[in-house]
């Protein structure tokens, strides 16, 4: 797609991507959504195709998806100018937001009460993504060898096989079923991105450690935020830096403040390092995923040109799409735990599904608002 010349296609991502910093709660599979419906069905800078190979491309990578997918956003509407607008001013309201429950933390030792909002919020994110999903899954469904691999890898998940893992292997299997079904086919090779790691920077101490560590973590991390906060416990709670109860608590934020999940870094690099800690984490974590979508992006058209490739991409899509619609039923199982949790998922699938041009971030706000309301009753 080529990169409009508009001197103010910058403004124009600036202003998309700090709304969608400001009000995207749930997660990066809420983000998505919320990225498909604008960028898709009302701004149509892209089809729904190329929407799916940039989801595919960023869960090839490591890092954050949700914010990668803003940065390839960025990139293919203005260059490299366009990822670092997109993708800075997406992180920044989720980092700006962090820090101020980090200090607040810091100087009362504990976090506001925010359950009952979270308690509405997340049946209105689960049914915003089964809505927003199914569209996305109707396009990557070119086959019924996709539909199979779709259903093995939510099927995978939802028994605890590790993303990543489930991601690759669908690809693969996808490329196996080609060549048995082609053999005659020359065989391309596909060769991934591997980063060595080196834990040496631990001999380093303050804020440059903290870059160090969170700059690692970055480079390597696939998954989920949940993974995330794994690594960050063998890290720092292990080591002493932080204590469990912290993590814990810096789970809770990642939660429930909007934007990426990665923003947690902001609230740990706060506690061990005041305001200069904040920023050094902050910069460590996300500064590879700009890095790895400047380097990917441009090859993307060759890739796809690749018959092996373009086989593996398309899995990959599937894939990605019922990693999604698993993690929907992981949370359902917490989040739609009465009578009152179910109306409002199923009225903002109703809203969501039926009226296509309501914005999806009121349906979220709605349902953290009603959620409040009847958790008093």
């Amino acid at each position: 797609m080529n990169k409009p010349n508009n001197p103010d296609e910058l403004k124009v991502l600036a202003k998309l991507f700090l709304r969608l910093g400001c009000l995207g709660f749930g997660g990066p599979a809420v983000h998505i959504a919320m990225m498909e419906e604008e960028v898709v069905r009302k701004k149509q800078w892209f089809s729904q195709q190329h929407f799916l190979d940039l989801v595919g491309a960023t869960n090839l990578i490591p890092g954050p998806n949700s914010t990668e997918l803003t940065m390839h956003i960025g990139y293919e509407r203005a260059g490299r100018k366009g990822l670092f607008f997109a993708g800075a001013c997406f992180i920044f309201p989720a980092v700006v937001i962090t820090g101020l429950f980090a200090w607040l933390y810091q100087k009362y030792g504990q976090l506001p009460q925010v359950q009952p909002f979270i308690y509405g919020i997340k049946p209105a994110i689960l049914a915003v993504i089964v809505s927003l999903m199914i569209g996305l899954g109707k396009k990557a469904l070119k086959s019924v060898e996709l539909g199979v691999i779709g259903i093995l890898a939510a099927l995978a998940v939802i028994a605890g096989f590790n993303e990543v893992y489930v991601l690759f292997a669908g690809g693969i299997l996808a490329v196996l079923i080609s060549k048995i079904r082609q053999p005659k086919k020359t065989l391309e090779s596909i060769i991934p991105l591997v980063l060595l790691q080196n834990s040496s920077w631990w001999n380093d101490h303050g804020c440059l450690k903290l870059f160090f560590i969170f700059l690692k973590i970055g480079s390597i991390l696939y998954g989920s935020g949940y993974v995330l906060f794994a690594f960050l416990d063998s890290e720092l709670v292990a080591r002493g830096l932080l204590s469990h109860q912290q993590l814990v608590d810096a789970i809770a934020v990642g939660q429930f403040t909007p934007g990426p999940v990665f923003s947690s870094a902001t609230f740990i690099g706060w506690q061990i390092g005041g305001m200069y800690g904040a920023i050094a984490a902050t910069i460590g974590i996300f500064l590879p995923s700009f890095l790895f979508v400047a380097l990917l992006n441009p090859l993307l058209p060759k890739l796809r040109s690749s018959a092996i490739f373009r086989t593996f991409l398309d899995a990959v899509n599937m894939v990605s799409v019922a990693i999604i619609l698993a993690v929907v039923v992981e949370i359902g199982k917490n989040a739609l735990s009465d009578w009152r949790t179910v109306s409002i998922a199923a009225l903002s699938f109703v809203i969501s599904f039926y009226f296509k041009k309501f914005n999806t971030a009121y349906i979220i706000l709605g349902g953290a608002l009603t959620g409040y309301g009847l958790s008093y009753f």
